[in-house]
């Protein structure tokens, strides 16, 4: 690829994240009284105070991650910092489980009924650690990644409405965080423990969820990996399925495993492949591995995640086997990006499309949207655009 064309694609990306969007975070997130507000309209306006953890948490971590990777920026520790007394003076509960949600006080709202919330407290304590070497934050990550694991195979405790012996479906969200998490607390642990997980991971992410006939990456299984034909069993949602092999080409690179790459590059090709719509352009939220119509009414939704997860996974596919098809594919998913989700009005990036890629929320953030994919992904794509242009 021509090193100028790398070049031009890495300062588009820079300049987003440096320029725009951790601005936007800046001036119109910190809450004063604690914490951050991420229920945002378009200009940034607060629209509700309400406190949600795994959002707390991901804001706190992507500020503490560009202080420790990108420039050691006092201001951007104590952002982080602002996040993290935050959370330690009110997110955990009694049991040391990270809430789901918090009143704009700090007074717990809905009880810690996933193990996502804990997920990105353990990687935005991580982070702090590092940057602070304070062991207080050592201690909260590497405690909640021990409950972590001690729940991974029952998430919801007894939160869960299903019953299991019926229909035991494990899901893939867990094992595909755990494949990053694992990464971010790598410094963390024991040598044999991090081996322990990520073989845990990745034979979960690339054997049990993947359906070698059709090549497809299923978002439920049932316990012994076999298929449900089921709502649940045939759900399919590309753009999880694609973040995760990004993950594993993490893993891939990491442990000099080609074949791991290779397979982790073409999965993620055939779901962008199957998701893709051909009508509109775009990535589907979620789909049916047999055509059927899905329980989720926003199917045909385009969500600003799924395509910066996907833009992320082809640039390190590219980078790490060199086959054109991942750049031609990047490019087309970039322009569709690009073309549809910044806001160049008043900044950042709208997160909700309709299947004609039309603005369907006008809002930056709320309840699932914060401070996170964004910067996340224009970061992992500045930085892989530099590595291969240098």
């Amino acid at each position: 690829m021509d090193k100028e064309i790398l070049e031009q694609y890495a300062q588009q990306y820079r300049r987003a994240l440096l320029e725009d969007i951790i601005p936007f975070w800046l001036e119109h997130s910190i809450d004063p009284e604690g914490g951050f507000n991420t229920c945002l309209l378009a200009d940034g306006q607060v629209y509700d105070r309400d406190k949600f953890i795994w959002l707390q948490a991901r804001q706190c971590w992507t500020f503490a991650m560009l202080y420790n990777r990108l420039e050691s920026k006092q201001e951007w520790l104590d952002i982080a910092l602002h996040g993290a007394e935050f959370l330690l003076t009110h997110g955990i509960d009694e049991h040391g489980a990270w809430y789901f949600s918090l009143a704009p006080d700090g007074k717990p709202l809905i009880q810690a009924y996933n193990i996502f919330s804990d997920c990105f407290a353990c990687m935005a304590f991580a982070q702090l650690y590092f940057a602070t070497d304070q062991l207080k934050y050592r201690e909260i990550a590497l405690q909640t990644f021990q409950q972590i694991l001690q729940r991974r195979d029952n998430p919801k405790g007894k939160y869960n409405k299903g019953i299991g012996a019926t229909r035991p479906l494990k899901n893939f969200a867990l094992p595909m965080i755990l494949c990053n998490l694992s990464l971010e607390l790598e410094p963390l642990l024991e040598k044999d423990q991090v081996d322990r997980t990520i073989d845990h991971c990745i034979t979960e992410v690339m054997t049990y969820f993947y359906q070698e006939e059709s090549g497809l990456i299923l978002e439920n299984v049932l316990a012994d990996g076999t298929l449900s034909d089921s709502f649940e069993g045939r759900l399919l949602n590309p753009g999880h399925a694609i973040e995760a092999m990004w993950f594993i080409m993490d893993l891939g690179k990491k442990r000099k495993d080609e074949p791991l790459i290779q397979a982790a590059a073409k999965r993620a090709l055939k779901m962008l492949e199957w998701g893709w719509d051909k009508e509109f352009g775009g990535i589907f939220y979620f789909m049916d591995r047999k055509g059927y119509p899905t329980q989720q009414l926003e199917w045909d939704q385009k969500l600003w995640w799924v395509h910066l997860e996907t833009l992320v996974a082809l640039l390190k596919a590219y980078e790490l086997t060199g086959e054109s098809s991942y750049w031609t594919w990047f490019e087309r998913v970039h322009q569709y990006s690009w073309t549809h989700f910044p806001d160049k009005d008043h900044g950042e990036w709208f997160g909700y499309l309709n299947r004609k890629g039309e603005i369907l929320l006008s809002l930056k953030g709320g309840k699932w949207k914060g401070c996170f994919h964004v910067p996340r992904g224009l970061w992992q794509c500045w930085q892989a655009l530099e590595r291969m242009r240098t």
